[in-house]
């Protein structure tokens, strides 16, 4: 598998506190990773040190295969774009004007896209109004397309739905799908809102005290935490010989209880364990969701 990051036991000490001890991640490429921690468990560290903000106390990493320590890291990064904790943009500046200044910056003097970029992100019809009267999700969406200044093909954000309201979170959603499946650009989001990261991810990382807990694909996880109807009943073998007749896809986990993930007729199924004298006594809703996953891994309390 080809991965557009990966770390190395990276460290990042700060007078005795361990932001970072022994990270070891590895995003792939065409991903929409979800980075998921505890306030201080050292997202935005790794996200510094990666757009080179901050150097690492110990440990490397890579950017398309390139070691931060070799020269090509600074061409690797040009291929990112990043937003990390607030958009840098100007606001006494139009959408537009933010972008010519980001196109300045970089040294690239053909801006031929901004208006292509300003589409993208929903922003082409603000015409003069000033960033300073956007509202947070234009705020947002214009610090994307900042970061999208020089065609980057990995997109680094710092809770990017942070503070929205309901209908920001929708676009932020539909944004950063978009410039996944439609210009495959990799996608590392750092965000508290586990449910709405649920509905992007194609892969996660647990980062708990600086340390990565674990890392798992999306298919994984929805294996590990699939939905099922528990069936507590007062004998599981006629079940089982009516489920299998029925072909229906169960797991025994008790002489009185069953899981069952197919989509049944609770009537259809209720009618045919009577001619088998097997009662159904309870039917319940079972699986993790994404938050409860988290929370079990690695512990609760407050999160960012």
């Amino acid at each position: 598998m080809e991965y557009c990051l990966e770390t190395n036991g990276l460290c990042k000490y700060y007078k005795g506190f361990k932001a970072l001890d022994g990270l070891s991640m590895h995003v792939p490429k065409g991903a929409i990773y979800g980075f998921i921690g505890k306030n201080g468990a050292g997202k935005t560290t790794l996200i510094r040190l990666i757009c080179g903000l901050q150097e690492p106390t110990r440990g490397s990493y890579t950017l398309y295969g390139e070691k931060n320590t070799g020269t090509g890291i600074y061409a690797m990064r040009r291929r990112m774009g990043g937003v990390v904790e607030t958009p840098s943009i100007y606001l006494d500046m139009t959408a537009k004007e933010n972008l010519m200044q980001q196109y300045r910056i970089l040294g690239v003097p053909s801006t031929d896209e901004i208006l292509e970029l300003l589409k993208l992100v929903g922003l082409e019809n603000t015409g003069k109004k000033r960033a300073k009267n956007f509202s947070l999700g234009m705020r947002q969406r214009l610090g994307i397309a900042i970061a999208l200044c020089g065609s980057p093909d990995f997109l680094v954000l710092d809770e990017p739905v942070n503070g929205l309201d309901p209908q920001g979170i929708v676009e932020m959603r539909e944004l950063i799908l978009k410039l996944n499946r439609e210009k495959q650009i990799t996608v590392l989001i750092s965000s508290h809102i586990l449910d709405e990261l649920s509905k992007l991810a194609t892969h996660y990382g647990f980062i708990d005290k600086g340390r990565l807990v674990r890392e798992i694909s999306a298919s994984e996880m929805e294996a590990e935490c699939r939905k099922c109807k528990r069936l507590t009943v007062n004998d599981t073998k006629p079940l089982c010989r009516v489920m299998d007749e029925m072909k229906i896809e169960y797991s025994i986990v008790s002489d009185t209880e069953a899981d069952i993930y197919s989509q049944i007729s609770v009537t259809e199924l209720t009618m045919a364990l009577a001619k088998e004298n097997c009662e159904i006594l309870s039917i319940t809703e079972r699986g993790d969701s994404l938050e409860k996953y988290y929370i079990n891994l690695v512990g609760g309390g407050d999160d960012e």
